[in-house]
């Protein structure tokens, strides 16, 4: 696989231009609108008042995917590519063996792994815009308190006994990454993300996951996955370095 990896070459700038950079902004706080649209695209009251839709937003996800993607430089594009299959083995064992969640039709849909990648890498560009660096000390006050509330909220309201226990192990990711913005702004992307798409009846969380914790639905601890699925992301980039590293000796 790295062998695959380090042939590939990706076509993304090393520099960024100023005006590069604002279009990425752009994409990135777009993309809050349009998971409301290719969602609600591939909804059950789309699909109960015209057709399902699923084909239809595949198209529109991946069409968003090749459009940030040919917006970004290489160190992002690089990201966004191995985060397309590494989501889709995360699905496999989410939704398909440990059976954490259904998607309408019981089927992964193919925009997911795509929607994954997208969420990473918006939260990517919004964690190095000016505005998140100017503002990083108010910041690191306020998006913990928002977290804590939100899981503190979810057991209180919703009896959410998962996300209670994943709201804290995603504060020991953060911990170890040093507080980085960036799993923060990947974090609100997935409350969003998540809260749509259940409200859309696009996936159903089960109510008692790995047969023991209670559940709501959706969980705000799922955001756990994303944040702790860039471990994984990072070792890999880590080894693809590393090879062309060697290649280049």
């Amino acid at each position: 696989m790295l062998k695959t990896l380090t042939a590939i070459a990706l076509p993304g700038p090393v520099y960024e231009s100023p005006k590069l950079k604002t279009m990425q902004l752009w994409l990135a706080f777009s993309f809050f609108l349009f998971i409301v649209a290719g969602l609600g695209i591939d909804s059950v009251q789309f699909m109960g008042a015209y057709f399902d839709g699923r084909q239809v937003a595949n198209v529109l996800f991946i069409a968003y995917f090749l459009l940030l993607f040919n917006s970004v430089g290489r160190k992002l594009q690089r990201l966004m590519f191995v985060m397309v299959p590494l989501s889709y083995l995360g699905e496999l064992l989410c939704s398909d063996a440990l059976g954490m969640y259904n998607y309408k039709g019981d089927a992964i849909p193919l925009y997911v792994p795509f929607g994954h990648a997208l969420v990473y890498a918006s939260g990517y560009i919004l964690a190095k815009a000016a505005l998140t660096q100017k503002n990083a000390t108010h910041l690191s006050i306020i998006f913990p308190a928002i977290f804590i509330i939100i899981f503190i909220g979810a057991l209180a309201i919703a009896g959410d006994v998962f996300s209670l226990i994943f709201g804290i192990f995603f504060f020991l990711v953060l911990r170890r990454k040093k507080w980085d913005p960036l799993y923060y702004w990947i974090a609100l992307y997935c409350v969003f993300i998540e809260f749509t798409g259940t409200a859309f009846g696009c996936w159903v969380w089960k109510p008692i996951i790995f047969g023991i914790l209670p559940a709501a639905n959706p969980p705000v601890g799922s955001l756990f996955i994303y944040t702790g699925g860039d471990v994984i992301l990072a070792k890999i980039l880590f080894l693809w370095d590393k090879r062309k590293r060697a290649n280049k000796t």
